[in-house]
């Protein structure tokens, strides 16, 4: 039974017919705080769904507090790890919530972070590992943010240190992995082969420009990825419904960067 409830479940965050998904992250207020975009949770989530993504991921206390938007439909994938910024090693990622706590908010999967590298590894590898038995009970989707980061990483775009780290959460039964983009086909295309599990890459820092967004998702795409997991790329920018869409029609369209690029200025 736990397997109908976790192919259910993936139903509403990747798209059954095109097996693919965008999944826009919001989960930046704990680490980050206020930054801009996500002053009104409410107000941007309604931007994001009406562009079409398929998830949101968020904090337990957003959806507490009500802000999961008003009547838009789109996947929920609550956030199980955090850290703060302000924190003495923002690497060093610890359990702020459950799989049950995210049953009992309705979210469609979970979420947990890895920084490989980081200074308590250890803990959170048994952290992933703990709660993906527990989403193997429940029938949850488990989503894993992996990143080589840590003093020993001197390269977090490297493809075989991606590669690894993406590798590990698949081992340790994560049903979805984002991580770093390497960024070329061929690299990113073994790191995909060398993960058993879909693979999504993550957006990362805000980009110079729309064209290079567009160009490292549809690069991604050709490589065997499923999807993206961008954020500030999204809710930081003048438009975030437009530039949902457009992504959207790169990722289940596999439309070109130049007529993504005219999506985003109609």
């Amino acid at each position: 039974m736990s397997e109908i409830g976790k192919r259910v479940r993936l139903e509403r965050i990747i798209d059954r017919k095109t097996r693919r998904t965008v999944i826009v992250p919001m989960d930046h207020g704990l680490s980050m705080g206020p930054i801009a975009g996500l002053e009104d949770m409410a107000s941007i989530i309604n931007q994001i769904a009406d562009g079409g993504a398929n998830a949101v991921v968020l904090h337990k206390g957003i959806i507490r507090a009500g802000h999961r938007g008003y009547g838009k439909d789109i996947g929920l994938i609550i956030h199980l790890s955090g850290s703060t910024s302000l924190g003495p090693d923002p690497n060093c990622k610890v359990p702020v919530a459950t799989v049950e706590e995210a049953i009992s908010l309705g979210a469609d999967a979970v979420s947990v972070h890895v920084n490989v590298g980081a200074a308590n590894e250890p803990e959170q590898l048994q952290a992933l590992g703990d709660v993906a038995e527990t989403c193997a009970d429940w029938g949850m989707p488990l989503f894993a943010m992996m990143y080589p980061r840590g003093s020993k990483i001197k390269n977090q775009h490297a493809p075989e240190v991606v590669a690894q780290v993406a590798r590990v959460g698949a081992e340790l039964g994560a049903d979805i992995i984002k991580t770093s983009y390497t960024g070329d086909i061929n690299s990113f295309r073994k790191v995909v082969r060398g993960c058993p599990v879909p693979v999504v890459i993550a957006g990362g820092p805000k980009m110079a420009t729309e064209r290079d967004v567009f160009e490292m998702v549809g690069e991604a795409i050709k490589a065997g990825a499923i999807g993206v997991s961008i954020g500030r790329n999204i809710f930081q920018h003048r438009n975030p419904t437009g530039m949902t869409r457009a992504l959207t029609q790169i990722v289940h369209g596999k439309v070109s960067v130049d007529r993504a690029m005219r999506e985003l200025k109609r």
